[in-house]
């Protein structure tokens, strides 16, 4: 299907699809490669075909990508209407916690309980998250699962009733702080500077929480893609999706190096022992 804009839609042909239960609730996944495992969560609104190049990146970098269904439509070119419409349910979805004060989204057990399962089929010294937007500080609190060791927030939107606020319960912080210093782990994090659903304030946030385990990077916003997908250029209408919708994928651009260091930490964290 072709959406409005002339873009296609992803048909993810290149992925098993695999309906994953965990403690009775079932989602699809899609799962790509080889090598240890990384889990990459969609941002809104959903699977779309930018989410999808940065997996099969993953994917050829020498990991086994799993890429959960969490809202949206699977493969869907991003729309401003129709990404409106997942954002209206996700926020009213008791799955998440979208808005201050709501603590740690459920999903989160769900997917900490999917990177065990994959550490255990894929091997390895651990698993690797990467959240993005709307499931960008769901890679943080997956590090409540021991098995994931390399935990990567990009352009974290929630709450996105408070700026500088965190979308995790306290005492969750403590247990992820804990865990974070007690490991060694390190959290790779990435916005551009005039994010106005991930700003400064919230990445200041983190670094009050897990100190110089906190690797927040930050680049310019006139180096984001200014022809985004319409979702992004009419709904979020601000430089966000540092690797997927506003990445500019030539050589030696800003968002394009920022997706290989994201590559070289997981390489790094998760390829020790090979």
């Amino acid at each position: 299907m072709s959406a409005a804009d002339g873009r296609l839609d992803d048909a993810i042909t290149d992925f098993s699809h695999r309906l994953v239960e965990v403690e009775g609730v079932a989602k699809t996944v899609y799962v790509a490669g080889s090598g240890p495992a990384v889990v990459l969560m969609p941002e809104m609104p959903g699977i779309s075909p930018d989410v999808l190049r940065l997996a099969r990146w993953v994917r050829d970098a020498g990991f086994t990508v799993h890429v959960p269904s969490l809202f949206g439509i699977d493969g869907a070119h991003p729309t401003a209407e129709g990404g409106a419409e997942v954002i209206r349910r996700a926020c009213v979805s008791a799955e998440f916690r979208a808005f201050a004060g709501g603590g740690t989204s459920p999903v989160t057990a769900w997917l900490r309980r999917l990177a065990r399962q994959a550490h255990a089929e894929c091997g390895g010294p651990g698993v690797g998250a990467i959240g993005l937007c709307f499931t960008g500080n769901f890679a943080l609190t997956m590090a409540l699962e021991p098995a994931v060791i390399a935990p990567v927030v990009n352009h974290p939107s929630l709450p996105l009733d408070d700026p500088a606020g965190l979308e995790i319960s306290p005492e969750d912080a403590r247990a992820v702080r804990d865990r974070i210093a007690r490991d060694g782990l390190k959290v790779l994090a990435y916005r551009f500077d005039d994010d106005r659903w991930c700003t400064g304030r919230r990445f200041a946030a983190y670094r009050a929480l897990l100190g110089d385990a906190f690797d927040g990077r930050v680049l310019p916003g006139g180096s984001a893609n200014t022809d985004p997908p319409p979702f992004f250029r009419d709904v979020v209408g601000t430089p966000h999706s540092v690797v997927t919708a506003h990445l500019v994928d030539e050589d030696g651009h800003p968002t394009l190096r920022a997706r290989d260091e994201i590559l070289a930490f997981l390489t790094d964290r998760l390829n020790r022992t090979r």
